[in-house]
């Protein structure tokens, strides 16, 4: 496998996500496919100094998009993996501190 830094791709910015950073105390990323829960939480825990409870993995399908006029032209979207990682309490990233 690669070092730790490879597992982990980047960070998921949505609203969703700024909701869980803000009430839940959790993040979320986009990992590599081949990541286990235990290597993203040894990850996690290496770069960014925290302490993780628990990690959630799953896979998100590929999407297809319309685009054009007519409608008919379809562009696909690929899969990915993505780890939604609890943090423990009074613990944060600061990747996630400022948005709301």
């Amino acid at each position: 496998m690669t070092n730790l830094y490879e597992v982990l791709r980047r960070p998921i910015i949505t609203e969703k996500s700024s909701f869980q950073s803000g009430k839940l105390n959790q993040v979320a990323f986009e990992v590599r496919k081949d990541a286990t829960k235990a290597m993203v939480k040894e990850a996690i825990e290496t770069i960014f100094d925290v302490k993780v409870l628990r990690v959630n993995v799953m896979v998100m399908p590929a999407k297809r998009k319309m685009a054009g006029m007519s409608r008919r032209l379809v562009n696909r979207r690929k899969s990915y993996k993505k780890a939604i990682v609890t943090l423990a309490p009074g613990e944060s990233i600061d990747v996630f501190e400022g948005v709301r």
